[in-house]
């Protein structure tokens, strides 16, 4: 009887999409089981590739369209998703504001905005979606969402009462909040947050100190960044009555997260398990003979809500076994082996370069999974 192999990985950062790691994986399993069924599941956890994963499982489409990027100067050609026979868009925030939009020299989260991806948002609603899930990995800004919600028409005004654009350098030059224009049709739209990360907004472990270094922000920066966030935050409560600066989650995408909860009713939702539950994974994975997950790279940081560990956890409570595969298997993975992964498998040969890594992965991965199944005949 032909075995049966559920492929649930995410994508190989900067080398395959979670689509090709899912090709290459069945080749290297048809290779020693010519009659084995493979049901590929491409996965995602909010982060980059969740659009086109849920497009690849649910066989939705792109919709292409222009908007802002990171800085007000930036005009950018995008996409997001259409599911659900065209009820349900699917945003990735960094298709519009992420970091890979600019070059290190531009990167500064004191000038850029979420403004592009509150278009997005408004191009879905034109067409009549009923719930909008926004992946929240992988951005540049560090504004909480202001421009996100400005570009839905809500007004931030200064001190004389002029409206600002707002980025993260200047939330703290807002005293009013106007929400008066703010797009009525997000009243009637179910908006979900897809995200691995459970930051609050402020504070130590925040959106600022913790994500802005990496944005650009030199520490002064940082410092300022997070006392606009709090003045932000208080803005919000004082004004709108809304107090979302302290649960986990509001601190993703330099406090997006925070923005869509209290701006947008939006609700948070771990990113991995929404992806699993929207293409029916626990229904597949229940009939597979073995799960095969992975990801660029596993190490502890995997059980912080990483696809593979979703993935596994999943796999565990369905009595099946799950192999992991990755690019790198780093430090602190032996708590992983005791919660729920079968075994783990570094794909790359030794002392190899990550120029070599990247560039030849595909191959590498489906020689790693032909050897690993050839190993269990």
């Amino acid at each position: 009887m032909a075995k049966i192999f559920v492929l649930a990985p995410d994508s190989f950062k900067e080398s395959l999409s979670a689509v090709q790691v899912c090709q290459a994986m069945q080749s290297g399993i048809l290779q020693v089981c010519p009659d084995a069924v493979c049901l590929a599941v491409p996965m995602a956890d909010g982060g980059e590739g969740t659009v086109d994963a849920l497009i690849s499982s649910l066989k939705g489409q792109q919709v292409f369209c222009q908007v802002t990027g990171p800085l007000a100067s930036q005009r950018i050609n995008t996409y997001f998703g259409l599911v659900d026979e065209g009820w349900t868009a699917v945003i990735e925030m960094a298709k519009a504001n992420g970091i890979h939009l600019l070059v290190p020299s531009q990167r500064n989260p004191m000038l850029t905005s979420s403004y592009g991806t509150g278009e997005m948002i408004r191009q879905a609603l034109d067409l009549g979606v009923e719930k909008i899930i926004i992946g929240l990995g992988g951005s540049v800004i560090n504004d909480a969402g202001a421009g996100m919600a400005q570009a839905l028409g809500a007004q931030f005004l200064g001190a004389t009462g002029a409206s600002i654009q707002v980025c993260g350098g200047n939330l703290n030059g807002i005293h009013q909040i106007d929400l008066t224009g703010l797009d009525a049709r997000l009243q009637h739209t179910e908006m979900v947050i897809a995200s691995d990360v459970n930051n609050p907004l402020c504070g130590t472990q925040g959106a600022s100190v913790v994500f802005a270094p990496q944005k650009g922000a030199t520490p002064e920066m940082v410092q300022q960044l997070d006392q606009n966030l709090h003045y932000f935050a208080d803005c919000i409560e004082q004004q709108l009555g809304q107090q979302f600066q302290n649960i986990p989650g509001a601190g993703a995408a330099g406090g997006l997260g925070f923005g869509l909860m209290a701006l947008t009713g939006a609700k948070l939702q771990s990113g991995v398990e929404l992806v699993m539950q929207m293409t029916g994974l626990a229904e597949k994975i229940a009939q597979a003979d073995m799960v095969l997950t992975g990801e660029g790279k596993i190490d502890s940081q995997t059980a912080l809500g990483k696809t593979p560990f979703g993935v596994a956890q999943l796999a565990k409570r369905l009595n099946k076994p799950v192999v992991a595969f990755a690019g790198v298997i780093g430090e602190g993975v032996e708590s992983l082996y005791q919660a729920d992964f079968t075994k783990m498998v570094g794909i790359n040969p030794p002392d190899c370069s990550l120029e070599e890594a990247l560039k030849n992965a595909e191959f590498n991965l489906e020689k790693a999974v032909a050897g690993f199944i050839q190993s269990q005949i």
